[in-house]
């Protein structure tokens, strides 16, 4: 069986690692380097780090600290903001990335999913969706960090993209990021169903028992927490523990 994976999230503005709820009301949560070799200490599987300011500016700060990042840190990352481009995805994946996250630009040209997966293979390539629940009953795609609303249902749009070219989708429930209640895992099953490639879970996590639910009922491949890991709530050690004694497969 293959292992599930745990995967320390960090969201970075400015070189710093930063945490919020529904991505507004930021808090420092410390230096991204640092904190991320101390997730590979406790044992992660992945990071994945999301530079969320994304100006012209910040890319280029980004692409320093992605080098900063592959000198220090011995286990698989992804690097996410601003890639709207094949030059773009390059440019992070020479500095030291694994793969690269596409979200906001792959869906104003979701050709960009094709490009970069024709160029370095999808195995580089992750999807990351953004989708909030609304009043119509569907889930819909959000761009820019989650405040503008767009038509691309999630799991249409997921398909899509694994269609296109994706190695993974990283689905974010909107309605639940930061507030640690849970995730949704009706619909993780549910988009579980519709692929076939990896599916990697975020948004919501609170407890052991959460991201224990998403990994059976929700069926997701993979768990990305943010909040419970940078307050220390949990150890990434401890968590492993708990769920291999859940009967869960995970690498400790």
């Amino acid at each position: 069986m293959v292992a599930k994976r745990i995967i320390p999230c960090l969201d970075v503005k400015d070189g710093r690692t930063v945490k919020g709820i529904n991505f507004v009301g930021l808090r420092d949560v410390g230096d991204a380097v640092e904190l991320g070799q101390h997730y590979a200490r406790e044992g992660a599987d992945e990071l994945v780090y999301l530079d969320i300011s994304a100006t012209r500016e910040g890319r280029n700060t980004f692409t320093r600290l992605v080098e900063r990042i592959s000198d220090g840190i011995n286990i698989p990352f992804t690097v996410g903001g601003g890639i709207s481009t094949i030059d773009d995805a390059a440019r992070l994946l020479d500095a030291g990335a694994d793969k690269i996250s596409v979200n906001s630009a792959a869906i104003r040209n979701p050709q960009l999913i094709d490009d970069i997966a024709t160029r370095y293979g999808r195995q580089f390539v992750v999807c990351a969706i953004d989708a909030r629940l609304e009043a119509d009953g569907l889930w819909h795609a959000t761009t820019h960090g989650g405040t503008q609303s767009t038509d691309k249902e999630l799991f249409s749009w997921a398909k899509e993209a694994e269609d296109r070219g994706a190695g993974e989708i990283l689905f974010t429930s909107m309605n639940h990021d930061g507030t640690r209640s849970g995730y949704p895992c009706d619909t993780f099953a549910r988009l579980a169903e519709t692929l076939n490639i990896p599916i990697i879970a975020s948004g919501g996590a609170g407890s052991a028992a959460d991201i224990a639910e998403v990994l059976t009922a929700g069926r997701a491949d993979a768990a990305l927490a943010a909040s419970i890991f940078h307050f220390g709530e949990i150890s990434i050690g401890d968590l492993k523990r708990d769920l291999r004694e859940q009967g869960i497969t995970v690498r400790l």
